[in-house]
């Protein structure tokens, strides 16, 4: 009897540690989304859509970005930058998701 009663806290703790990890993975992708969708969705603002178009042109910005871009990696084992990159846009995300729920 106390075998199953100790499994079965086991199991619970388990299970909840297991859904907290899932919606905080949830909750952290939830951000990136909605950090991309306000992003897409500015990217027309009336104010900026000129600047944005003479920067998709400026060769010199474009491969300055691309230099940033390939210090990025979007594999398994992300180093401290990639880490950093994630934990502002995570931060970003979030403060979007606050301002706008």
């Amino acid at each position: 009897m106390i075998k199953k009663a100790l499994l079965s806290l086991f199991l619970l703790f388990f299970l909840t540690s297991s859904a907290w990890a899932q919606l905080s993975a949830t909750r952290e992708e939830q951000y990136i989304a909605v950090l991309k969708a306000v992003v897409n969705y500015k990217i027309n603002d009336v104010e900026y859509i000129r600047n944005i178009e003479r920067l998709r042109e400026d060769q010199r910005f474009n491969a300055k970005l691309q230099k940033m871009l390939d210090k990025l990696s979007n594999n398994r084992s992300k180093n401290t930058t990639n880490r950093k990159v994630m934990d502002i846009l995570e931060q970003a995300g979030k403060d979007l998701y606050r301002l706008l729920d």
